[in-house]
């Protein structure tokens, strides 16, 4: 059964029951389906079948519950679309899907301008058009083994892929996670994660399959740090799904409504589980690649478990997980091998990439075809292969224990280290790149790209120019936040780059000299928050915190410290609207006090710190 079927079995037990929430705005379930039957009906008059990709544009809203849950009862599969995301990717994937129907909002327009496709849909603007349609049900055209979407993960030959989700894959990941993670009618579940990344559909079926309500946020609100604190404490949301870097700068805080916590997307380490876990809420490690339909395993965490990680678990059910050595042979209890993964949530493979799928998607050596020809969850004719090191515990549970490639994962996105590498290499003056993902303070995991020039010293403006040409074209997690300048990739004997040789960017002097240091006290203090989260020795008062390595999460760190220095509410707002130490440090001369306190810390500070040593003093 497909999850849109799901979905109307449960507007009919409870049609009049809440079923999202953004903002001031609300559906019940039956308002919900009335406008997805509406949507579905309208798209089917536009041409839209069984395998039709439908790109889906649209900001955090109701059009977008609406947009994606319509595009599946017209029979098509979606193709999500970050609006944050840089043109040039953007257009990347409507070129290599073939999109030809386009749903989006009005506001979004001027964005897309170039890259639109023939047939454009404004769910807001379009409405009226769109209203006229039935509120019936459509008429069933999908089965399982339809494809329900088609989601873009980075590719290390330089640009994005594309992996191919059929429907039971979903249907089979809802009921698991449901019923793993106790989801009741009751719960108030966020909508927290971009659309462009998959457990936003997993974030969305969980409240939408069993009446439970859901609650969208404005990116604004949803920012990592104390906006993100406040959504959750002030919609009383019950449970959530962060990535653990998300999670790790949330001031820690109490939260009597939450009482399921999941974290997904990237390791998690045992003391973000260990300050986050309470006695009434349930802490749960997922882990999938996007290959696997969003989740392949999960652990729950409890300080009866306590150990020196955190697994990944058991597989959810129709998962079946090997533990392979390099020859495909099975290795012992203990022993570290790669792990292959089959079932019912298997991708068909890659969107117009048949070398790739074929190496990524190999035939189970395991597999014994039935006399009847029946495949089942359990005897899987395919496997994937993650390239994640792995190993069993004695106790039977799952360990992450690394990549055997050049893969990582960041605030939640799997990145492939080649496609930052190609891209930077084809700029001017770049000779040689290559990008490693570094941790020098724990759990402040960054992108640092190392470079050789085509000339003997970088031009001056290099830096920039190259930051500015990766934000064109990369989405603003996979933009590194260092940029430096060697002479010469240090080598290893057989001559291959030595990773482990690379410096710290912070042993290295910066080649951008500041000529406009900063002038009043306040500028100063800001100059040395930034410096501290952006690890740069010196900084221009005229410097863009975008611009000099910055990006949405450090922003939160330099929100949080603000926050403690001033010892009040600061709109986050103003940090995005004021990107300079100059301008918003005259922002902050006017808005508020001008005498900072420099030794007290916020009493969410006080508690992580006190948590922390517990959690030491317990190793």
């Amino acid at each position: 059964m497909c999850i849109h079927h799901l979905f109307e079995q449960q507007v009919a037990h409870t049609p009049e029951a809440i079923a999202v929430v953004f903002a001031d705005q609300q559906l019940t379930y039956r308002e919900l389906n009335a406008r997805v039957n509406q949507l579905a009906h309208y798209l089917r008059t536009l041409g839209v079948r069984p395998e039709t990709l439908v790109g889906l544009c649209l900001e955090r809203s109701l059009e977008m519950i609406i947009g994606l849950l319509g595009i599946l009862k017209a029979g098509g599969a979606y193709v999500p679309l970050d609006p944050a995301y840089p043109r040039e990717r953007l257009a990347f994937m409507l070129t290599d899907a073939q999109i030809s129907l386009l749903l989006t909002q009005q506001t979004l327009l001027t964005t897309l301008t170039t890259l639109l496709p023939p047939t454009v849909v404004c769910l807001d603007t379009d409405w009226p058009i769109i209203s006229q349609q039935n509120t019936d049900n459509p008429d069933n055209v999908v089965t399982s083994n339809h494809l329900a979407y088609l989601i873009y993960t980075s590719g290390s030959t330089g640009k994005p892929k594309g992996v191919l989700i059929e429907h039971r894959g979903l249907s089979n990941l809802a009921r698991a996670q449901i019923r793993s993670f106790g989801v009741q009618p009751t719960d108030r579940i966020l909508q927290f994660s971009s659309i462009s990344f998959d457990a936003a559909i997993s974030e969305m079926l969980m409240a939408l399959l069993i009446g439970a309500v859901l609650y969208l946020g404005h990116r604004e609100a949803l920012l990592p740090g104390l906006p993100l604190l406040h959504f959750l404490r002030d919609r009383a949301i019950t449970t959530v799904t962060l990535p653990p870097s998300i999670l790790a700068i949330v001031p820690l805080a109490d939260l009597p409504a939450l009482h399921t916590l999941i974290v997904a997307g990237e390791a998690c380490s045992l003391e973000l589980a260990t300050l986050w876990q309470r006695p009434a809420r349930r802490f749960f490690n997922a882990y999938g690649p996007t290959e696997i339909t969003v989740c392949a395993t999960i652990f729950e965490y409890t300080q009866a478990n306590f150990q020196h990680s955190v697994p990944i678990g058991r597989p959810i059910s129709q998962t079946p997980l090997y533990v392979l050595d390099a020859h495909l042979q099975r290795v012992p209890i203990g022993i570290p091998g790669e792990l292959y993964i089959g079932g019912i949530g298997l991708a068909r493979g890659y969107l117009n990439r048949p070398e790739l799928t074929a190496e990524k998607f190999i035939a189970n050596p395991f597999y014994r075809p039935t006399a009847q020809g029946v495949q089942s969850a359990s005897n899987s004719p395919r496997l994937y292969k993650t390239g994640d090191l792995v190993r069993y515990r004695p106790d039977g549970q799952l360990e992450f224990l690394g990549r055997l490639d050049h893969q990582i994962k960041i605030r939640g996105f799997r990145v492939e280290l080649g496609e930052i590498e190609n891209l930077l290499q084809q700029h001017s003056t770049v000779q040689e790149a290559v990008v490693i993902a570094r941790e020098d303070n724990p759990g402040d995991k960054r992108l640092v790209a190392y470079l050789v020039g085509k000339s003997t010293a970088a031009p001056p403006n290099s830096t920039m120019e190259l930051r500015q040409f990766l934000k064109e074209q990369l989405p603003d997690y996979m933009v590194p936040s260092a940029l430096v300048w060697l002479d010469a990739l240090p080598l290893t004997p057989n001559g291959k780059v030595d990773r482990a040789a690379l410096p710290s960017p912070v042993q290295l002097p910066t080649t951008e000299h500041s000529t406009q240091p900063p002038q009043t006290a306040t500028e100063q203090q800001l100059a040395t928050i930034w410096q501290t989260v952006l690890h740069r020795d010196q900084l221009d008062r005229q410097d863009n915190f975008f611009e000099v390595g910055g990006n949405s999460l450090l922003l939160m760190q330099v929100y949080a410290k603000l926050i403690e220095l001033f010892h009040r509410e600061i709109p986050v707002t103003a940090l995005l609207q004021y990107p300079t130490i100059s301008t918003l440090a005259h922002y902050l001369d006017q808005a508020l006090p001008a005498q900072l306190d420099f030794q007290a810390n916020s009493d969410h500070a006080q508690k992580q710190i006190a948590a922390r040593k517990q959690f030491k003093s317990k190793k």
